[in-house]
């Protein structure tokens, strides 16, 4: 299996990952919508893919459509964004310590302070490869 591309699409930002079939993250960045297909583009030709996940969420079919224009034989995957704005900010939180005054607080109470787009799409990712792998 080839890497993964992820999209949590919304309507002004997306976050995109690509992820190796282990799971490892090799890209991760939020990017304004206007730019995704640019940025699919790059990391196709960076990366390689074998398939685009995408969230299921309120943007995601006119994400969908753009790409399958775009990219149409790329292979489309459209995931359960359930309860991924949740994980992805435990995610940051991990990847991102609190300093100073924020390690006072539990991360549960605080809202991080930049998107966690990016992360969503490393959850959607892998959430399919475990689907994919059966687990």
């Amino acid at each position: 299996m080839d890497n993964i591309i992820a999209v949590d699409p919304g309507r002004d930002k997306c976050g995109v990952a690509v992820l190796d079939p282990s799971g490892t993250v090799l890209y991760q960045k939020v990017v304004k919508t206007d730019d995704l297909m640019k940025i699919i583009g790059e990391q196709l030709e960076a990366c390689g893919a074998c398939a685009l996940v995408i969230g299921n969420g309120t943007t995601s079919q006119t994400a969908q459509t753009e790409i399958e224009k775009n990219y149409p034989k790329l292979e489309l995957v459209e995931v359960d964004e359930y309860y991924t704005t949740q994980l992805a900010r435990q995610e940051y939180w991990k990847a991102k310590p609190p300093k100073g005054w924020r390690k006072l607080l539990p991360t549960s109470m605080q809202v991080p302070p930049e998107p966690v787009d990016d992360f969503v799409a490393i959850i959607l990712a892998r959430r399919f490869l475990s689907d994919r792998r059966g687990e």
